[in-house]
């Protein structure tokens, strides 16, 4: 038998810090391919960049918190997101998340148990013309009603 060449996340994700390593500048860049890597970016995945860039830890979860593509937690399969913007809160986006909330049994902002589905109100999803919008794995959606947004998600079970 022959030793593994295999390369762990953790390998890969210290390739990333060390190709950057003090570039502050670089940090959202490095996020992204550390969620990329890793599928989220957990507190130890955030210490280690804030090390590797020398970034102050605050610093690094400020931008976590700030951008919804950033995660904490494990994303589900299919991640959806429901425009909470103006033109398509006014237009019924508070409905469309109350009937995908009750669909799958979780909060916006959470995963199913099964980690098939991670539901998102975010801020803009820059489509206003066909509020409310909903993206499922960034595939657009429009002119949702919560019973048009449960039987699309239906689809992908």
């Amino acid at each position: 038998m022959g030793t593994c060449n295999c390369k762990t996340a953790w390998d890969e994700l210290n390739e990333v810090i060390e190709a950057y390593r003090g570039q502050e500048s670089a940090l959202i860049e490095v996020l992204h391919k550390a969620q990329e890597i890793m599928g989220y970016l957990p507190r130890d995945v955030q210490e280690a960049i804030a090390e590797g860039l020398h970034v102050p830890l605050n610093k690094v979860y400020g931008v976590v918190s700030f951008y919804h593509h950033f995660s904490v937690e494990p994303k589900g399969k299919y991640q959806i997101a429901v425009c909470n913007g103006t033109a398509c809160y006014v237009k019924g986006a508070p409905a469309v998340i109350s009937g995908l909330e009750e669909a799958l049994g979780i909060k916006a902002g959470e995963t199913t148990e099964d980690g098939k589905f991670s539901l998102a109100a975010v801020r803009c999803l820059g489509a206003c013309s066909l509020a409310p919008v909903m993206t499922i794995n960034q595939k657009a959606y429009g002119l949702m009603d919560a019973e048009r947004a449960v039987e699309i998600i239906r689809q992908y079970e």
